[in-house]
């Protein structure tokens, strides 16, 4: 009988157990993640893509304003689901919201506001953090295709912060060449004059987004990291 009653408490309590320990379901109670609902929904609600030869680009304000994207991406299918200020927190939250109803070659993250200067800014090591659990929300629906992350740029307007922003973008590089399924595409040193510092004629007036010389040089960076890395992508196409 006692064994009975603590079988049915356990099949009760278990599952809020492992409720509250799931990092992803206690995002959903922070007001800085659920403030992004209705740009997410509105997302959602856009074309879905069914052809599985499609790349698709999630993140945030760079993905969300590259309107040549289609063209710039050519011959790779591209399609682009950012929303403006996105942070990893927020998209781990939503990523398989995001990315569960397409079909895809491979997901492409590109995500640069976790570390501007700001008092909250992510550690490295916590960007890190949320970039494997990111993936693992992907996952759900997406267990075997490639994960691409592109470098975090080094803009005029966070150099300021560059170490640390380099820093997250060395942790995530190495965590993703130790992983068949991950990749990173390197882009810094494109974005970067003889000085060593970011190049400002490849950024709008705000110093911080690209102008479409910028675009034009980061979807050339994009795409030849592709045809080398993953020549099956390239394949696909034909």
């Amino acid at each position: 009988m006692k064994r009975t009653v603590l079988l049915k408490l356990l099949g009760i309590f278990m599952p809020l157990l492992i409720l509250s320990c799931n990092p992803v379901s206690k995002l959903g109670k922070d007001p800085e993640v659920l403030k992004w609902q209705q740009e997410v929904s509105t997302l959602k609600a856009m074309p879905v893509s069914y052809a599985p030869a499609t790349l698709l680009f999630v993140g945030s304000s760079s993905i969300r304003l590259w309107d040549s994207i289609q063209k710039d991406m050519f011959p790779y299918p591209a399609i682009n689901r950012g929303y403006g200020g996105a942070k990893l927190k927020d998209f781990t939250f939503y990523a398989n919201e995001l990315t569960a109803p397409h079909k895809a070659a491979a997901i492409v993250l590109f995500i640069a506001n976790d570390i501007t200067g700001d008092v909250n800014d992510l550690t490295p090591e916590n960007v890190l953090n949320y970039f494997k659990l990111a993936v693992k929300e992907i996952r759900k629906n997406h267990p075997g295709i490639p994960i691409v992350w592109i470098e975090v740029t080094p803009t005029p307007a966070r150099w300021s912060v560059w170490p640390e922003i380099s820093r997250s973008n060395e942790l995530i590089n190495s965590y993703c060449n130790a992983r068949e399924d991950l990749f990173f595409i390197p882009t810094s040193t494109h974005f970067m004059t003889d000085n060593g510092k970011p190049d400002p004629c490849l950024f709008l007036p705000d110093m911080l987004h690209l102008n479409r010389r910028g675009y034009k040089v980061w979807s050339k960076v994009i795409k030849h990291s592709l045809d080398s890395g993953l020549p099956e992508l390239k394949k696909m196409q034909q």
